[in-house]
């Protein structure tokens, strides 16, 4: 049961969409919540989640109960193309359809109101947006997204300013009166770019790398003086990028 006190937020690029470089890429639903729940960090109340495919979230539901014995709610919001398609997963190794590659949110113990901030994004490439679930029975309001990369084809301008300016916007997204703020996932940006760490204090003041090419460019964010522990699982396997958990006092 959530601690009334504290709250554990995770957060974990599965990198199981459309990177064929990933041990997670094309695995089925099953092996997919399989995988997430045998790599949960700190025993998580809010998981954060990238690069995670639509079909699967009811899959990652039924586990996250079996595997923790707990009660989850857990929302997908599936990117978009430039015209307004769904971003598709590529198919599991049987052919079958995954849906849309996604931003998702896992809540454990109690009701929470999920909500999509669409974040500017460059009209070329994929839609962003953060999903936040406010959950009221303990004043929290969790926030996670999947910022723009540096790829040739989405924000590689000088400066990055759709990631920067989808920064502002989720900083802005997060707080709620009488509430608890906690943010984050893939930003896509390496530390002294994030505007976030004048007003937030972020998990891992150590700043080790999240990224398999030996970068940060995960990140959890809560008020000044709340962050309790954090954890940076550098021995996961399957994605191209580690999880990561923040503990967090209420």
């Amino acid at each position: 049961m959530l601690d009334q006190a504290i709250i554990t937020v995770m957060t974990w690029n599965v990198c199981t969409g459309t990177n064929a470089a990933c041990e997670l890429y094309r695995r089925s639903p099953q092996e997919l919540a399989w995988h997430i729940g045998d790599h949960l960090l700190g025993d998580p109340d809010v998981i954060f989640l990238q690069e995670f495919c639509t079909g699967a979230t009811g899959t990652l539901e039924q586990w996250l109960e079996w595997r923790t014995g707990r009660s989850w709610t857990v929302r997908s919001w599936g990117l978009t193309t430039a015209d307004g398609r769904p971003y598709d997963c590529h198919p599991d190794r049987n052919g079958r359809p995954r849906g849309a590659q996604s931003v998702t949110v896992a809540v454990a113990d109690h009701a929470a109101d999920f909500e999509t901030v669409p974040l500017t994004s460059p009209p070329w490439f994929a839609r962003r947006s953060a999903l936040c679930a406010t959950i009221p029975a303990v004043k929290v309001r969790a926030c996670g997204t999947h910022l723009s990369s540096g790829m040739a084809n989405d924000d590689a301008q000088r400066g990055a300013p759709y990631r920067h300016r989808q920064v502002r916007q989720l900083m802005a997204a997060a707080p709620k009166a009488g509430h608890t703020s906690v943010f984050g996932g893939d930003l896509n940006l390496t530390p002294g770019r994030v505007a976030a760490y004048g007003s937030y204090d972020e998990c891992d003041p150590r700043m080790r790398w999240t990224y398999v090419k030996k970068r940060k460019i995960d990140y959890l964010f809560a008020p000044k003086g709340r962050v309790l522990r954090c954890w940076v699982d550098g021995k996961a396997r399957g994605s191209d990028h580690l999880p990561m958990a923040v503990r967090v006092a209420l």
